[in-house]
């Protein structure tokens, strides 16, 4: 059997578990039960299973029943929304705690995204969110020097940063941009993630503009593998998707 048959497996176990099937705290059917049922080897259901192990949708504990453990996190970008009110929408527990906070020059990257010169002084916020009591995604966040100040005066357990500003200074995101891709894990994303370094992250790295189209912050979100999945719906009614391969800034 070759990869496209374990992935055809884990595509449609992947399947039967979000549409139901297979509730959260069910047992999978054990690998020579899925075995006969593909008519694939042992082997082959391994790693197919191993697929839906790593995405965190069933248990990776070895040689018992796998359990499910959740059905897919699914964020969509048709709507601009925070990471706390997506997880909110969907009944996830979200906590998030502000690591670091600091005033520092901006890098040419940040300076081009927030539309300032290079070396203003931006603020930088290093923050851990968490879903359902697990490490989900570390986000850097540069902050435009304008909305500095209201982010200073948040809390570290601030639940979402973009909903109290917008609360307390009517700084509200209108527009957002996104730029998605993988990394590997580097020395902090590993120990505040849980994970081993290397490991692959998905990285989403946004910036988010007012109705006026001035920026308020550019930031680097990295994702667990498996803690979210993204959607985006389109259709040939609307803009064509864009695809640029290598053309990521770092």
């Amino acid at each position: 059997m070759g990869t496209a048959r374990y992935l055809e497996i884990a595509e449609a176990l992947r399947g039967s578990i979000l549409g139901g099937e297979y509730p959260v705290g069910a047992q999978l059917p054990s690998e020579s039960d899925l075995a006969d049922r593909w008519s694939a080897s042992r082997g082959t259901v391994r790693q197919a299973v191993a697929v839906l192990a790593s995405e965190g949708l069933i248990g990776s504990r070895q040689g018992a029943r796998r359990i499910v453990l959740r059905h897919e996190r699914r964020h969509s970008f048709a709507e601009l929304n925070s990471f706390a009110q997506w997880a909110d929408s969907q009944g996830y527990e979200v906590a998030s705690r502000i690591l670091t906070r600091e005033r520092r020059p901006a890098t040419p990257t940040e300076a081009s995204r927030l539309s300032v010169p290079t070396g203003s002084a931006i603020l930088h916020v290093l923050r851990l969110r968490l879903l359902d009591g697990e490490p989900a995604m570390l986000e850097r966040t540069a902050y435009a020097p304008w909305v500095a100040p209201a982010v200073e005066e948040l809390s570290e357990d601030c639940s979402s940063i973009m909903n109290s500003i917008a609360g307390t200074h009517d700084i509200v995101a209108h527009y957002g941009e996104h730029l998605i891709d993988a990394v590997p894990a580097g020395s902090v994303d590993a120990r505040m993630l849980r994970v081993r370094r290397g490991s692959p992250l998905l990285r989403q790295r946004h910036v988010s503009s007012t109705a006026t189209g001035r920026a308020i912050e550019w930031t680097d979100d990295r994702y667990v593998a498996g803690s979210v999945t993204f959607s985006v719906s389109n259709s040939s009614d609307t803009a064509p998707l864009s695809r640029h391969a290598g053309q990521l800034d770092g």
